[in-house]
């Protein structure tokens, strides 16, 4: 990918077996929090040792070894040698770390260490083996919740701190099993925070560090000078594949949730609707809203009736801060609202067009439903065959990580061989015409499917663009 038109990648850091994975504490708000951060004052104390904190932190970082099948297609001409092309299955095996959150065996890890895992064993700090089911996985958050039976023992385990106190500057170490190698820790300082344009998922906002993070380190914790984890390392900016000093972890208060979620039981992760789609601030749209600096985000569109609208927030506002914290993108006002839960109400500062800014209070919701979910594999002689589609709504669309703003229509979640496969099908796509009739809902796709035809013309819409294919079956 590209970023800034300089050639780098983002890569998610779990080791797999044939190259990386695919990838409380607080104070009363009228009260500031003390800051006891002291520059080192002479060579003595530059030689002081973090070995009091990795001997509180490092007994509670554990690996986690994921496996699944996979399937692989054979090059049709290899496979007149090799089976006729048949489709073949391998063990994909990948490597990552994570955090015991609970003397009873929660574990905290990244999404994409267990993705698709059949199997998850996981090895404490005393090389002992243990098998885990997932509790939670929320792969918006890149986040998983796992659980191992301790028969009643207790281990050690690291306490999750989501103040808002953490600042650049502050001391950091990153602890886990890059490589595979064993247990390995590095410091180094808290660099950016809320970096909310590193991820393709909307409710991210990393603290970015130079403690060196290597592959094999995803899932495990960044902690404080206090031993407690304050982030969970989850990717590097790179051009070579391993380290050049910006990493990233998820922030603390965002893991706790998932956690306290997966504790009460939950699967999955309702998270709460602002009804914005933000855009952020360039310096000339500054300058035309009579603003000193590209502070703040525009509300490009708000949906009618939402928590926004009914808070007072129209298009061509500019929100500057979520409960006291400034926004400057859209994903810094997305992951502030991600941390809150449907039903609350938060404190928005806004900005009216020619205005001065006011504070208005908007009590979140979850994502509308309507239309009614209605998903299905499609099945036949018909070129969708294979697909799973979905009616798409804000809700479905916030579900798959698309934009709620999209509109209504029929999108494709999943695609599992026959004809859509051969086709090129992919999730993602909107199935917009077939043979000329609009499609709007499931039911009229399966109804549109039914008719017999002697070939198809498909319109599907992907990344914003047309694709027109005429197909025989």
């Amino acid at each position: 990918m590209k970023l800034h038109n300089r050639p780098i990648l983002l890569l998610c850091l779990a080791t797999a077996s044939l190259g990386a994975a695919s990838c409380a504490k607080s104070q009363p708000a009228n009260l500031p929090a003390p800051d006891h951060r002291e520059v080192p004052a002479d060579a003595a104390a530059i030689r002081l040792s973090f070995s009091s904190i990795v001997k509180k932190a490092a007994p509670a970082v554990v690996n986690v070894y994921s496996r699944r099948m996979v399937r692989t297609q054979v090059d049709p001409f290899w496979g007149m040698f090799m089976g006729g092309g048949i489709p073949q299955q391998r063990i994909a095996q990948s490597l990552g770390s994570g955090s015991i959150v609970r003397p009873d065996g929660v574990i905290l890890t990244n999404h994409h260490v267990i993705d698709g895992a059949q199997e998850i064993k996981v090895v404490t700090a005393d090389r002992r083996e243990w098998p885990a089911t997932v509790l939670l996985d929320d792969p918006r958050a890149d986040l998983a919740v796992l659980k191992i039976d301790t028969n009643g023992e207790r281990l050690p385990a690291l306490a999750i701190d989501d103040a808002t106190d953490v600042q650049v500057g502050d001391l950091v170490l990153a602890i886990g099993d890059p490589f595979g190698v064993g247990q390995t820790v590095t410091n180094g300082i808290v660099s950016a925070l809320a970096r909310s344009d590193m991820s393709s998922t909307n409710v991210a906002s990393f603290i970015q560090t130079d403690a060196a993070i290597n592959p094999g380190n995803s899932g495990g914790p960044l902690v404080d000078m206090n031993g407690d984890l304050i982030g969970v390392n989850t990717a590097i900016l790179s051009g070579s594949g391993t380290s050049s000093g910006v990493g990233f972890a998820i922030p603390a208060a965002l893991a706790k949730q998932v956690v306290s979620t997966a504790l009460g039981g939950a699967h999955s992760i309702v998270r709460p609707w602002l009804g914005v789609k933000a855009q952020a601030l360039t310096e000339d749209m500054a300058k035309s809203l009579g603003l000193a600096a590209p502070q703040g985000v525009v509300a490009a569109d708000v949906w009618p009736d939402g928590p926004a609208a009914r808070a007072g927030v129209a298009r061509g506002d500019v929100i500057v801060s979520v409960n006291g914290q400034a926004v400057n993108d859209a994903g810094a006002l997305n992951y502030n609202v991600a941390t809150l839960a449907p039903g609350a109400s938060v404190a928005l500062v806004v900005r009216k067009a020619g205005g001065g800014e006011r504070t208005v209070q908007a009590r979140l919701a979850t994502p509308p439903d309507s239309p009614a979910k209605d998903q299905q594999t499609l099945a036949g002689h018909n070129p969708l065959s294979g697909a799973t589609v979905i009616n798409l709504s804000p809700a479905a669309a916030t579900d798959l990580g698309l934009d709620p703003f999209a509109g209504t229509g029929v999108v494709v979640t999943s695609v599992a061989g026959g004809y859509a496969a051969t086709l090129g099908v992919q999730p993602g796509d909107f199935i917009r015409q077939i043979n000329g009739q609009p499609i709007t809902n499931v039911a009229g796709l399966v109804s549109t499917l039914a008719t017999p035809a002697d070939g198809w013309t498909l319109v599907i819409e992907r990344g914003g663009q047309m694709i027109t294919a005429r197909v025989r079956v």
